[in-house]
Order: structure tokens, then C-alpha cells, then sequence
């Protein structure tokens, strides 16, 4: 990485979650000024980070809030998200959603601010059995399952390009992740992704462990580390508003899947396939090649490694649990 980001001051927002604590901790490295905003509590804040950031407490569905988080920074990450599945809440999902995000991306432009990473989403794109490209995103509507985040992250992408047609505003700059998991990700079987939710049911000894669907879903998973090297590439090189997706642009079935997860517990619990549940998009994958050509990035830590790290870090920090049953909101 350049210079780009030495002595920058840099407002993480939604800075407290996975993709967030490992962005902050990669940005610590460049002696960067980092200001953190998320709905979380100081004492969670400052377990992860000690003093080392300058935490801020507050919501950011509030406009006059995200106007004092964005006064005086140099870049934004809008790392905002709303933690668990939708089922039927899906206006306390998309109300709040919308107006985080489009109120902290006007805050940075009404703040001048030189750049602004917002990260969309896989669900942004139509279901199809081929790696998504960056340009098919408007071929269909999301997937039924993501119609409403999928859309949620289409409009704070056309407001994006709204400011730079109408402006000349040229700070905004869009990734798309594929599936992210690891360290500090949520481990709740009840909320968690498959991946963590996995590792948090087969490390409380659940055997056999069963898995919704028969397992023949394919998907594209990138370690969360991964993605903080794409984001930080993609907020100094890419063009204004020219999404770039980033993953491993690999396939992988959820059976495969799950018996990787196992594998890395002594005890290998055996797997069952609850057939009566859904199985999900039977392709979800990413194209890489625009990273690639544009950017030079391509994932360095395969499947395999970034589940056995993130097992051997769970196993590792019961004090995470405990603090987010305390602590987090």
C-alpha cells in the first residue's frame, strides 16, 4: 500500500463490527487519526481498540449527528449495517438503512470530504448461475430473499453517481464484498451467517449439527481481511462510482463447506441436511476480473486457512461473547 493513507483523518463508521475492527486495525498502521462511530457501547468500543481511537457513541440516522462525525475528515468508510436476518421486519430494516446511509454520504459532501468508501453488496445483483459482473447489476431485480437490502445498497449507489453528475463530487468510491467472515463476526447461532454461525454451534459441542437446505448451493466467501485490502485499493485507485467487487471469485457448495468447519474440531461433529428448510440461491458468486485489471487484487487467504484462523480465534476469545451479551446493543 502507498502512502495514501499516512496521517489521514479517517471516520470509520459502523467501525465496531468485523469488517470494521480489522479496517481499524490495518489503518492504526499508517499512523492514521481514526474516529469511530457506531451504535455500540464505549466500554465495547475500548475492549476493542483501548485508547488507541476516538470512539463516538451515537446514531447516525440523525443527520446533524453524521455532520458532526464527518466535520473535518479527510476519507469515510460507511460500514453501516443492520445486524441479523429481515424475516418480516422489513420496514425496521430498510427505514433506519436508508437513512444512515444517505444521510452520512451527504454529511461528507456538505463536509467536502476528498473520499468516501460505501460498501454495497452482493445482494445488489439478479439472481444468475454465472459470476456477477459489476455492469449486470440492472439485468433484474435482487434476488426475491435480498429484494430488500439489494435495493437499499442500489440507492445508496445512485446517490453516489447523483453527486458526481451533478457536482463534480468525486470522493465516492463502491465495492461489492461477497460472502465475509471472520475474527469478530457475529457468532450467534440465531443471527450469525453460516460460517460463524457454524463454528459457534460445533464449538458449543452440538452433534450432529444440522444445516438447512441439502447443501448444493454454491457460494463466494473472502476472508474479512481480504476485503480490507480490496477497500483500502479501491478507496485510493478506483474511479469515482465504478463498483468493484471483491472476492475470492471462487465456487464453493455449503456442504463442502460445512465439512471444512468441522474438520478443524477435534471431535468432527457429523453434519445433518434439514431438506425441509430452504436451500437458497442455487448460484451466488462474484467476478473478480475488474479488481484484478484495474486494481492488481486478488485474495491472498484461501478457504481452508481463513476457516482455520477464524476457528483457532474464537476458541481463543470467550471474552468476545461475553462482552457482546454485556455490552453491545
Amino acid at each position: 500500500m502507498s502512502k495514501f493513507y499516512k496521517g489521514k483523518k479517517i471516520l470509520v463508521a459502523g467501525g465496531t463490527g468485523m469488517i470494521g475492527t480489522s479496517l481499524v486495525n490495518k489503518l492504526l498502521q499508517y499512523d492514521c487519526e481514526i474516529r469511530v462511530a457506531s451504535l455500540e457501547s464505549k466500554e465495547f468500543a475500548e475492549k476493542l481498540f483501548g485508547k488507541r481511537v476516538k470512539f463516538v457513541q451515537t446514531d447516525l440516522t440523525d443527520f446533524e449527528n453524521c455532520l458532526k462525525v464527518t466535520k473535518k475528515q479527510d476519507l469515510v468508510f460507511n460500514l453501516l449495517c443492520n445486524k441479523g436476518s429481515i424475516g418480516q421486519k422489513t420496514a425496521s430494516f430498510i427505514v433506519p438503512m436508508l437513512r444512515y446511509q444517505t444521510n452520512l454520504m451527504d454529511a461528507a459532501f456538505k463536509n467536502e470530504v476528498k473520499g468516501f468508501l460505501f460498501a454495497s453488496s452482493i445482494n445488489v445483483y439478479p439472481q444468475s448461475d454465472k459470476p456477477k459482473i459489476e455492469d449486470s447489476v440492472w439485468d433484474g431485480q435482487p434476488k426475491q430473499g435480498d429484494r430488500i437490502p439489494g435495493l437499499a445498497k442500489r440507492i445508496g449507489e445512485v446517490q453516489a453517481e447523483s453527486y458526481l453528475i451533478e457536482y463534480g463530487w468525486t470522493a465516492p468510491k463502491i465495492i461489492r464484498p461477497a460472502n465475509v467472515y471472520g475474527p469478530y463476526d457475529d457468532f450467534r447461532p440465531e443471527t450469525g451467517q453460516v460460517i460463524s454461525a457454524l463454528i459457534s454451534r460445533m464449538a458449543r459441542g452440538e452433534n450432529p449439527v444440522k444445516v438447512w437446505g441439502n447443501g448444493s448451493a454454491i457460494r463466494d466467501f473472502v476472508f474479512v481481511d481480504d476485503v480490507v485490502e480490496g477497500m483500502l485499493l479501491v478507496l485510493e485507485k478506483a474511479l469515482p462510482c465504478v463498483p468493484i467487487n471483491i472476492g475470492s471469485g471462487k465456487e464453493i457448495t455449503i456442504k463442502k463447506l460445512a465439512q471444512i468447519i468441522a474438520s478443524n474440531f477435534p471431535n468432527k461433529p457429523k453434519l445433518s441436511w434439514d431438506i425441509n428448510k430452504p436451500t437458497g440461491d442455487p448460484v451466488r458468486v462474484l467476478s473478480v476480473e475488474r479488481a484484478k485489471k484495474l486494481l492488481g487484487f486478488k485474495v491472498k487467504t484461501p478457504l481452508e486457512e481463513g476457516i482455520k484462523k477464524t476457528v483457532e480465534w474464537y476458541l481463543k476469545n470467550d471474552w468476545y461473547e461475553r462482552y457482546r451479551k454485556k455490552y453491545r446493543n
